[in-house]
């Protein structure tokens, strides 16, 4: 029997490589692994590495591959609801060749032993240009922008949910085929210094390309040499019908490619190399072609060098935390003070304790997502100074950085010091952050004016610590109470951007000095809990109208015992205060504004 190894593969870096490719329904469905000889992965909705969590008929567990010497050996787990489709049938088990693939859903996956080794046997390029970074930021405009910001916006997502470096590699390259239309391949690569001073071999970190086929990759060597040593973006454009002659060994279909260098310390050697063809733009039925296509290049070649921004910030910042101690990214000084001369990881070991949960939203992005959409770089770092906001007064408060969602930062009182006032401490901290937004938007020329914020804050037992899996793992909070905080802040939105709490937050802080008025606004059954939460408002003190937060609650007492028609009454008559608005819209949501039959007072919401 002829083995894997008798397939002519070449080795790379001393080894060979296998690699199974899936691709699923959307363009960023896709990831390609390295498989190695006897080691059985686990592919599923919810496996690692092998993860394909955007296909529902994958099943959590659904199939074991092992790579042995003669093949890649397929078979289904008991537990998989659907089959695996092999040669157009159903199999259970089969054994799988380089070039061939099986299908689940509408997965694809396929074994490869492609290559990705640069060469320096490659055509004279007809055109050559450099670009700096400022050249770009500054002079070139996209011309298909609420396409790229769409693919922009899930980049912090991307990035959060990232459990490996090499999960991290790979969607940043399907972020860069997704935002560059006429993208054939994308790489990302490094070139490391010999003791002598001179550049050794270019090494491919990862790569992809854009159809799901076998065959090698070879970037120009001498492109790639000329980006790193200048320091800036270099294109070459070759002549297709030469650049597609026999005796030349890179990618015989691509006519363009450019190298976008990563400069930071961290990323000293680091590059983004693209290639592609058809330089006019590939979006259909898009206004933004060009006669010329030049244009179209330059928006991709700035688009990457965005992205190649991004990475190289983050591996920075990866760096630096790496130097830095172990909790000084999550604690605030006091907490750090106070464990000084305990063992990190004793420190960082989950626990069961009580804790305050506080989520605070940027509103307002989506609107400045729209109107910057040529000015990409400004809107990224708008978006981290707010968060710097948020993080900032959890920190000052005591409390402890526990996520970042997107636009939304979570952090936590209670852990790993027991603090008996958390809940205070997370009131105090949201508040810092409101009148700290307030005092930004009365400044007409602030970067940040037009952003609010919407606060979320639950308390309850929770397990906090050091979470996570062995490839990737996070200081945070994990269990009901974080659910419910979310959920609050989902309904600021609702309540004019308000703090909202919930009741046990509120029966800890009403024995406590405090400075803040809270209204009772009813109680709710948030979307997706099963529940129901009484939920209050903080009114600053220099905010209240003892009037209005009279008139509410005599509205709502009369809401809850089913006496809607004097309820609305009540309420008309305040005006358009948020809260009042939000409860007498409810009330004309219904037939005849009277209470379904079983009103048991309890508002159940349809959305988060």
């Amino acid at each position: 029997m002829t083995s894997l190894r008798d397939t002519g593969i070449t080795e790379r870096f001393g080894g060979l490589m296998f690699e199974l490719i899936a691709q699923g329904p959307g363009a960023d469905n896709r990831w390609r692994v390295e498989i190695k000889t006897n080691h059985p992965m686990e592919l599923g909705r919810e496996a690692h590495p092998l993860k394909a969590d955007w296909d529902s008929q994958i099943s959590r567990r659904h199939a074991i591959i092992t790579l042995t010497e003669e093949d890649l050996l397929v078979e289904r787990l008991a537990a998989a609801r659907n089959p695996v489709f092999f040669g157009g049938t159903e199999r259970d088990s089969f054994r799988l060749k380089p070039g061939e693939h099986f299908v689940i859903g509408s997965t694809t996956f396929m074994l490869t032993n492609e290559v990705a080794l640069p060469t320096l046997d490659v055509p004279n390029p007809v055109t050559q240009r450099s670009y700096t970074a400022e050249f770009l930021r500054s002079n070139v405009e996209y011309v298909d922008s609420d396409r790229r910001i769409k693919v922009l916006n899930r980049l912090p997502d991307l990035i959060s949910n990232s459990g490996s470096e090499r999960e991290l590699y790979t969607r940043f390259v399907n972020t860069l085929m997704e935002g560059i239309v006429s993208a054939t391949s994308v790489a990302i690569f490094r070139q490391s210094d010999h003791p002598d001073g001179s550049r050794a071999a270019t090494e491919v970190i990862h790569w992809d390309r854009r159809r799901l086929t076998s065959g090698d990759f070879s970037p120009s060597e001498r492109l790639i040499s000329q980006a790193i040593k200048e320091g800036q973006v270099v294109e070459h454009i070759w002549n297709q019908t030469r650049a597609g002659g026999p005796e030349y060994t890179m990618d015989m279909d691509n006519d363009w490619a450019f190298v976008c260098p990563l400069t930071g310390t961290a990323t000293h050697g680091w590059g983004i190399y693209v290639t592609g063809k058809n330089r006019v733009s590939a979006i259909a039925g898009s206004d933004s072609a060009s006669s010329s296509g030049e244009l179209d290049l330059q928006g991709d070649i700035k688009f990457c060098e965005l992205i190649g921004s991004t990475l190289q910030n983050l591996l920075e910042a990866q760096r630096l935390e790496r130097r830095q101690s172990s909790l000084r990214s999550f604690f605030s000084p006091v907490v750090l003070e106070a464990f000084s001369d305990h063992d990190p990881e004793d420190v960082l070991t989950p626990k069961e304790c009580e804790v305050s949960v506080l989520f605070c939203d940027l509103r307002g992005f989506s609107k400045a997502s729209e109107q910057m959409a040529g000015d990409l770089l400004e809107l990224l770092s708008r978006v981290s100074n707010s968060l710097g906001i948020m993080t900032h007064s959890i920190l000052e408060h005591g409390g402890v950085i526990g996520d970042f969602h997107g636009d939304a930062a979570m952090g936590f009182w209670g852990w790993p010091l027991d603090q008996s006032d958390r809940a205070i401490r997370a009131i105090d901290a949201s508040m810092q952050i409101k009148k700290e937004f307030a005092r930004i938007n009365s400044d007409p020329d602030h970067p940040l004016k037009d952003f609010q914020m919407g606060v979320g804050i639950a308390t309850g037992p929770a397990v906090a610590g050091k979470i996570g899996t062995s490839d990737q793992v996070k200081v945070t909070a994990f269990g009901p109470v974080v659910n419910l905080a979310s959920r609050l802040e989902g309904m600021t939105k609702w309540f004019g951007g308000s703090i909202l709490l919930d009741e046990e937050t509120v029966t800890q802080v009403r024995d406590q000095p405090h400075h803040f008025t809270l209204q009772r606004l009813g109680s709710f059954l948030p979307f997706g809990l099963r529940t129901p939460s009484v939920v209050h408002r903080v009114v600053p003190v220099d905010l209240t109208d003892p009037t209005i937060l009279e008139k509410y609650d005599d509205a709502l007492v009369k809401f809850e015992s089913g006496r809607w028609s004097e309820a609305g009454e009540t309420l008309a008559g305040l005006g358009d205060e948020p809260c009042s608005q939000f409860l007498l819209q409810y009330i004309r949501s219904h037939a005849d504004c009277k209470p379904p039959m079983g009103f048991s007072g309890v508002i159940e919401l349809s959305s988060k």
